[in-house]
């Protein structure tokens, strides 16, 4: 396993959106372990594949404590959305900035497991709404997308400054604390 450079915003390869996964083998699932371990130790509890400068419909989460359970969703698909749920949420790309988002309380989702077999499943509280920020990524979107102008620019600023700071744009998994809040990813 390696760990993996998590691009940080407002790095334009953020942006891309991810194309679907087609191919269901050891590249796969080598890349499934190295996304687990730099998630682990980032800190975070999500990791979507753009986040990794890897362009395809992958995400991988684990919201447990004691970090036991790693879950896998590929091609993922949003069906059916209820209820509303704000809560502050943090990114792995995003390093120490944190808000309040909207998001969904409950959704339905389909997706595929690394065999590539598909899955329906109803998922509600902290892993539907840790689903829906990964799924953002794989759009091109982050979760600053959902503030206003002036809180992105006072964010850019701050990363621009840090990122001078220690010398680069992106960064290795636990090369720096990258506290996560619910949901960090």
């Amino acid at each position: 396993m390696a760990r993996l450079t998590i691009l940080e915003y407002p790095d334009p390869r953020l942006r891309t959106k991810a194309a679907p996964v087609t191919r269901f083998d050891a590249d796969l699932k080598r890349q499934i372990a190295d996304m687990f371990e730099t998630m682990y130790t980032a800190p975070g509890i999500g990791l979507a594949a753009t986040q990794v400068d890897w362009h395809y419909r992958l995400v991988v989460i684990d919201i447990s404590e004691g970090k036991n359970d790693p879950q896998v969703f590929i091609n993922p698909e949003i069906l059916e959305k209820s209820g509303a749920a704000t809560g502050e949420e943090g990114c792995l790309s995003v390093p120490g900035i944190y808000d309040d988002v909207p998001r969904a309380e409950r959704i339905r989702l389909r997706s595929q497991d690394a065999e590539g077999k598909v899955l329906t499943r109803e998922l509600d509280g902290m892993l539907a709404v840790c689903v829906q920020h990964e799924m953002d990524h794989l759009e091109g979107r982050l979760f600053v997308d959902y503030l206003s102008e002036l809180k992105r620019q006072r964010i850019r600023k701050k990363l621009d400054k840090e990122r001078r700071e220690r010398g680069g744009t992106a960064r290795k998994a636990g090369a720096r604390q990258g506290h996560s809040s619910s949901p960090g990813t």
